[in-house]
């Protein structure tokens, strides 16, 4: 009889490993927006070459987070007003839907996934546990796309998301509102079980909002550590 095949994953190349350490760098804001680095910097940063760390910042220059710039190395794109609106916007048109589809479809092995992402810890002087944290709320509100039944909604919102993070980790440096994010994703979950479509939606939208006006207090005061364009 023959032995069934064993299929192992590909380790991650080496390009793959610098863009997820420098994609991750970026987003706790270990590397601020606005700051600029060079090659050397990131191949210092990551442990890894120039080559792949090269390929690995063209690549994040297609996702919006780095920008190149001619003899000086790259630009972490800058944080602005109007990109906190179109985040939010974007997201506030999107996710309330994606939870009123998601409504009545939540079943014990979904419940479980969702609320354990609801226990991820936090501690505000550490910015990757706050970049973990919100990699957890990623997980919660992909989940609920995907409890929609639209792949593709699922997929635009983790890209979205991806970007919200890096706003809400600035966010959070300023005032912890990971209890309150914890709070009301409870009770979406509740809605969801209960297959109310619309609180649902209305729970969903409100986290938004109240995430939007954080991050922009955070960024707009006076004694802010981060430049915020218009």
């Amino acid at each position: 009889m023959t032995e069934p095949i064993s299929f192992v994953p590909a380790p991650a190349s080496l390009t793959e490993q610098a863009i997820a350490a420098l994609r991750r760098a970026i987003l706790s804001t270990r590397i601020a927006p606005g700051a600029t680095v060079s090659e050397a910097e990131a191949a210092a940063l990551t442990g890894l070459g120039k080559a792949p760390v090269r390929a690995a910042l063209a690549r994040l220059a297609d996702e919006g987070l780095v920008q190149p710039m001619a003899r000086r190395g790259w630009l972490v794109t800058p944080v602005t007003v109007r990109d906190i609106h179109e985040v939010f916007g974007l997201r506030a048109l999107l996710e309330p839907e994606a939870a009123r589809l998601a409504a009545g479809r939540v079943d014990e092995a979904a419940l479980q996934r969702l609320d354990a992402v609801c226990r991820c810890g936090y501690d505000p002087a550490d910015p990757e546990s706050a970049l973990a944290f919100l990699e957890a709320n990623t997980a919660f509100h992909v989940a609920i796309a995907d409890l929609a039944g639209n792949r593709r909604l699922a997929r635009t919102l983790a890209r979205l998301l991806d970007e919200a993070a890096r706003l809400l980790v600035l966010g959070l440096s300023a005032r912890d509102r990971t209890g309150e994010m914890r709070a009301e994703h409870g009770a979406l979950i509740a809605a969801l079980v209960a297959g109310d479509g619309a609180r649902a939606a209305e729970a969903v939208a409100a986290e938004i909002e109240t995430s939007r006006a954080m991050v922009l207090e955070a960024l707009l005061r006076p004694d802010s550590a981060t430049r915020v364009g218009t």
